[in-house]
Formats: C-alpha cells, structure tokens, sequence
C-alpha cells in the first residue's frame, strides 16, 4: 500500500531495555495495542532489545517531518513522565507551562522550532452546507460543512443519512477518537478531507445503533459549538 509520499507499513521502532522485564512486557503490550487499533497493514510497531548501557545512550525526542517539505508534523517525546505527572488516560491535554517544558526540552536538544498549545476544540456541532457526488465513487460524497463563523471545511463521507442542512458532530484534524485512533487531514480518492462526521457508535456513545449512520442533531444546536454528550446524545 503507498500513500502520498509514504509507503505501507510503517515501521516505528521501539527501544527497550532486554533486561526490565517489566519494560519488555509494557512494550509488547503497546505494540499489541497500536497494531490491533491502527491496523499492522498501515503501522508496525519493531522492537529493539537493547543493553541497559545502549538504551543511555538513546536520545528521548525525535522529530517526525515530511521527506519532501521539511515540514514537521509531530514529535516523539519519551519518558514525559519524568517531566511532569500525567494523571489523565486517552488523550491527554497539556497546559502551557507543560508545553513550554517541552520547548525547553526542544532548545536543549538543539531544535529552532515551537510546540504551540492548540486548545480549540476537535469535535464541534458541524452543519453541511453544500454536498456534492465523489466522481470516483459511487457512495462517497464531497461536503463542505460549516463548522464555526466563517469557517467552512471539506470532509468525504460515505454516510448514508449526510444530506445538505444536516448537523451532526465532526472531528476535527487533531482529535482523538475513543479507539485511539487520530484524526489528520489526508485524501479520500483524490479528494481532500479535513476531519470526520461521527457517527455515535465511533464516538462510543452509550446504547449506539450498531449501524451506519452519522449523529442527526436538531436543528436549534449551534455550529462550532464543542461537544457535549450529555447534551448532544440521547440514546
């Protein structure tokens, strides 16, 4: 499989201590879980047996960047929880303190660039204003859907109930899906995608129908609005 740019599996590797039975053991808990939720056709998660005298020697931040751009697109920070406590599980969102530890961390490994503290919301009430058939699909559908004042992105859904004037909740590029898995722009069949229409059962929502479908909400919920369970869910 390639995308753009990019060729299927990935191949991550993952340094551990050979003689921490503990370490060995969390490491292939952590491959078992990326694999069986990414899928070990798209991510593979390559462990590395090392001596407690070579793992020393590793370095704990590398950044990730686009080959062609130079762009960066991520960064893997080991042993956060030696910078600070994490008591959050899931997706965890830093403060700004934390995420000026982290630049300080960056400037001491002798990198120029910044990690900014996006603190928008991901997944926001979302209204589909213009819908269009993909050309190359016959299910697929190009939709513009507006998701804040002035501000309206493409997203292609194959959802059998999206139509023009629809709201429902979107995840945003960024958001953590309940799976783990990470919402990122990227193309469907030629076409750009800018986040997801939810569907309840991929937000694993309480008592979701087990069937294809995005979230309906009524017309009086207000786009741009984050999402509130409570609020925007009733089963």
């Amino acid at each position: 499989m390639e995308g753009k740019g990019v060729q299927f599996p990935i191949h991550l590797d993952l340094p551990v201590d050979q003689s921490s039975k503990k370490g060995v053991q969390e490491a292939s808990s952590f491959k078992q879980s990326i694999e069986s939720v990414l899928g070990a056709d798209n991510v593979v998660i390559d462990i590395q047996m090392l001596s407690t005298e070579e793992m020393d020697s590793i370095g704990y931040l590398a950044r990730v960047f686009l080959k062609e751009t130079g762009e960066t697109v991520a960064w893997n920070i080991f042993e956060v929880s030696s910078m600070f406590e994490i008591a959050e599980r899931g997706q965890v969102f830093l403060t700004d303190d934390q995420v000026a530890r982290l630049n300080q961390e960056l400037q001491t490994q002798g990198f120029t660039e910044e990690i900014i503290n996006d603190k928008e919301p991901k997944f926001v009430v979302g209204e589909i204003v213009e819908m269009v058939a993909h050309p190359d699909s016959d299910h697929l559908n190009i939709c513009q859907v507006a998701v804040g004042n002035d501000k309206t992105v493409q997203i292609v859904a194959g959802a059998p109930n999206a139509r023009v004037g629809l709201k429902t909740i979107v995840a945003l590029p960024g958001a953590m899906m309940p799976k783990g898995n990470l919402i990122f722009p990227g193309e469907l069949r030629g076409e750009k995608s800018f986040g997801m229409m939810c569907s309840p059962r991929e937000l694993a929502l309480p008592n979701a129908p087990q069937k294809r479908g995005i979230i309906e909400l009524s017309d009086d919920q207000v786009v741009g609005t984050p999402f509130d369970p409570a609020k925007h869910w009733t089963a």
